[in-house]
């Protein structure tokens, strides 16, 4: 019998569905295919690497949690918690911010939606998010997005109910792996997360939803929610500040919204973020309750989370309420986002290391060595 060729570095569970798994990891171990799909399940429901199978192909890379910040709030601890990377970029060590959010439900019940990040910085260079001064350093592999939701349940302890992209980077600037990190999570014999329960944020690239809109036509796929970053009423006001209007402005970015498959499970979130003296007039309301009229949507009030040196100030609380109620008299479905996570730069629009922030980080990913982790 020929000897079997060397694996190469061992595929993790954490980047793979079930299946993927079994048919890259069963023909090659004892005991099979049977035995892959027992440690796959152990690995991804329990944290556990103790089978047999790990021992042949290596344990799954988690990059540990280094530190955990946390704040209190009337519905529970926000937890930030920052995840090493197994990667590195011309020497320096990337890192992965991602935050534990409690949410108290109508019935009484806490659960905590966990936002991840797509990437390590980002591209877009919006003016009013933090996570924009750091430039776009990597886009994260689908197991290193996976692995922030791993992290949350077996290293911090608390696992999720939701999950939202809406930590570092544009989801829809590293497609491919969100939407197999999507497959993952998604998958019965792992994470198990329902699809109604998984949010992809986007500040409306075109080419990104094309394809978002060809993901949501396989089985089971119509309940993945889309929230779309717009944060301005108009053209003049969003290439001031989302520098990527300016080659999708927002009529094509509707367009696209409009044709998306009819039946999808549920509304857009059409997220506003509301900055003092930019984008929060009663006329700005009004322009803003135009544009989504053809959509069915959601419009989510989010008051300005300030960046580090931000130009902006966070809005007035009676401001909010103005610009909520003038648009809910157009009758445009809205609500206004809670504040969390403001003091320890959790909230939104505010992650990103200020001491990796800016510098220029070009070259291939280099693999760190690190610890197990589960």
């Amino acid at each position: 019998m020929p000897t079997p060729a060397p694996m190469p570095d061992p595929p993790s569970p954490l980047g793979m569905t079930s299946r993927q798994w079994v048919d890259a990891v069963g023909p090659r171990v004892k005991g099979g295919r049977l035995w892959a799909h027992r440690a796959y399940k152990a690995f991804m429901r329990e944290g556990r690497t103790d089978d047999s199978v790990f021992g042949e192909v290596g344990e799954p890379r988690v990059g540990p949690v280094l530190r955990i910040q946390t704040e209190d709030n009337p519905e529970g601890v926000i937890t930030k918690f920052i995840q090493q990377l197994d990667v590195q970029r011309k020497g320096v060590d990337l890192e992965a911010e991602s935050v534990l959010i409690p949410m108290i439900g109508r019935k009484g019940h806490l659960t905590h939606s966990l936002c991840v990040s797509s990437q390590v910085g980002c591209a877009m260079g919006c003016g009013f998010c933090e996570t924009a001064q750091m430039g776009l350093m990597a886009s994260l592999t689908p197991a290193q997005i996976v692995g922030q939701w791993h992290a949350a349940k077996f290293q911090v302890g608390i696992a999720p109910t939701n999950l939202v992209f809406m930590g570092m980077g544009e989801p829809l600037d590293n497609t491919d792996a969100v939407l197999q990190a999507i497959a993952v999570l998604t998958d019965q014999a792992g994470a198990a997360m329902a699809m109604s329960k998984i949010t992809v944020s986007t500040v409306g690239r075109l080419d990104g939803l094309r394809r978002l809109r060809e993901a949501v036509k396989q089985p089971g796929w119509h309940r993945l929610g889309v929230s779309i970053s717009l944060n301005a009423p108009n053209d003049e006001i969003r290439n001031q500040i989302m520098p990527v209007n300016r080659g999708m402005p927002m009529g094509a970015l509707r367009e696209a919204l409009l044709d998306f498959p009819n039946g999808t499970g549920k509304p857009y979130l059409i997220a506003y973020v509301l900055i003092p003296g930019l984008n929060d007039a009663m006329e700005h309301a009004d322009e803003l309750a135009e544009w989504v009229k053809p959509l069915r949507c959601m419009v989510n009030v989010i008051p300005y989370n300030p960046r580090r040196d931000s130009p902006w100030d966070a809005p007035h609380e009676e401001d909010v309420e103005q610009f909520v109620q003038r648009l809910s008299s157009h009758g445009v479905f809205v609500k206004r986002r809670r504040t969390k996570g403001r003091s320890t730069m959790a909230a939104c629009g505010q992650l990103g290391n200020p001491g990796i922030r800016r510098r220029k980080i070009v070259g291939p990913l280099t693999p760190l060595t690190v610890g197990g982790g589960s």
